[in-house]
Parts: structure tokens; sequence; C-alpha cells
């Protein structure tokens, strides 16, 4: 069966933690994946990303604190981020950026903790998993003015058009593409899916949000990323074996992966 990597899922969260995991895991290797990378959002939630990982040597760990959690970001805080990054089992870091849609965080505290992030994966030499929802300007301008092309990484769950593709490519970073690829109005996702080139594709579920179609309406998981490639694939007019290899592929290389380092 062909290999899929979930380049972003949070299995320390509730939903999978203190119920399922194992059965999850389960039916995520019967479907291919054979790799996942887990996304801390905070502190707590990145120590857990870690435990998993530690477990489970297919799986792995990104560490950082999510802009709806910026407001509660302290100098020690973010010193405990940059000593739980220095794991083994971590690949990279994030997911950190920028969310003007639900406001969680005042807009002034994520730019200035995103900023404060991107230089401290700057240090460690980590990528790192970008977070934009309504702030495409400001998320791209920050990347810039940050250097944040020095390590590049991942902007998770693509929202923006082609062009700010373009842009993000032109510093490093791959195209992560979610379950939202599956469904019939996301014109504009289509449109990336169809004009990016392989090479700067990812797959993801963002689980246990943005399920795919045939499961949307119920908890996504793993497995479910098939569904997504299968999607790629299809609008990119290719084989499912060829996307399954490239976006695995892909996701090796960013988070600095071998088959020797597993």
């Amino acid at each position: 069966m062909e290999v899929l990597f979930d380049t972003h899922a949070h299995l320390g969260l509730e939903s999978f933690y203190d119920k399922d995991l194992d059965k999850v895991l389960h039916r995520a290797d019967e479907a291919g994946v054979r790799y996942i990378a887990t996304v801390g959002i905070d502190v707590k939630e990145s120590e857990k990303a870690i435990a998993i990982a530690a477990n489970h040597a297919r799986i792995f760990a990104v560490v950082g604190v999510h802009p709806h959690e910026a407001r509660r970001v302290t100098d020690d805080a973010l010193e405990k981020m940059a000593r739980l990054a220095r794991h083994e089992k971590v690949v990279a870091y994030g997911e950190i950026g920028l969310d003007f849609y639900r406001n969680h965080s005042p807009r002034h505290t994520q730019m200035a903790v995103f900023r404060e992030q991107i230089r401290l994966a700057r240090r460690l030499g980590l990528p790192i998993v970008i977070h934009d929802r309504d702030a495409h300007e400001e998320t791209i301008r920050i990347l810039k003015e940050e250097k944040a092309d020095e390590v590049g990484g991942i902007i998770h769950c693509f929202s923006g058009d082609t062009r700010m593709a373009w842009d993000c490519i032109a510093m490093g970073f791959l195209i992560s593409i979610p379950g939202t690829v599956t469904f019939k109005k996301a014109k504009q996702v289509h449109d990336v899916v169809r004009e990016v080139p392989l090479d700067y594709l990812l797959v993801e579920t963002d689980c246990p949000y943005l399920t795919p179609v045939p499961y949307r309406g119920k908890r996504n998981e793993p497995a479910y990323v098939r569904h997504t490639a299968a999607a790629v694939a299809a609008l990119k007019g290719l084989p499912f074996e060829e996307v399954a290899a490239a976006t695995t592929r892909n996701a090796m290389q960013i988070f600095g992966l071998t088959q020797a380092s597993i």
C-alpha cells in the first residue's frame, strides 16, 4: 500500500488522547498512513505531543504556541518551549502565526508572539509550521521581516490564493493541503492544488478538525488523509501513487527525516 504522511494532527487533544488513540493509530496504519506529525498549541499540549512521539517510532512532534494562546505567553513559557523543542523527536516549531478570524488573543499580541517564536525557531534551526487565518498580508510581511526563509517550513491548512502560495514557496515553505480540498465549493484551494507543482505540496488532516468527504461532520483522524491525497491526485490528473510518494518525500525533507533516522 502507498505510504502517506499526515503532516498535521492534534493527537494530544482529549478527542484522541483520553479516548481511543491506539485504535486511531491502528486505523491510520491500515490506511497506509505510516508517518504522523502531532502538533502542540501550548506548553501542555506540546509536552503531550512529545510524549506521544516518544512512544511511537513513526510519530513526530511539532511544538509551539498557537495564536489563540498568545495572550497567555510569558518569558517563562517561551523558555519552556525552547527546552521542549530540543527533544530528539521534535521536527519543527509550531503551530505559530496569526488568527484574525476568531481573535482569541489581541492582534498586536499575536503579532508580537509570532515574531518572538520565529526568532526562537531560527535560533534552534527548526522549520516553522504556520497558522494563518484571515491574516494573509500580515503573515507574509512578518515572515519576510523576521527572515523566516532562513529555516523555511510549512503553511499549515493553506487558505490563500496561488499568488500567496508562490510568495511562501519563495521563502522556503511548503503548502499543506487539508481535507477542505474534498469540498465541492472550495474553489480557491482547488486552484492552488492545480497550479502549484507537486514538489511543493503536503497533505494533512488537522484532526480532529476539517474532516474530508465522505466523513464530513464526524471527527477527523489521520487515516482520512488518504481522501485528501486522492482529491489532490484527481485535481492534478496524476496517479494516487505519485501524489502519495511525492507528498511523503516532501514531508521527510522539510522535517529533516530519513529512513535511517526512523
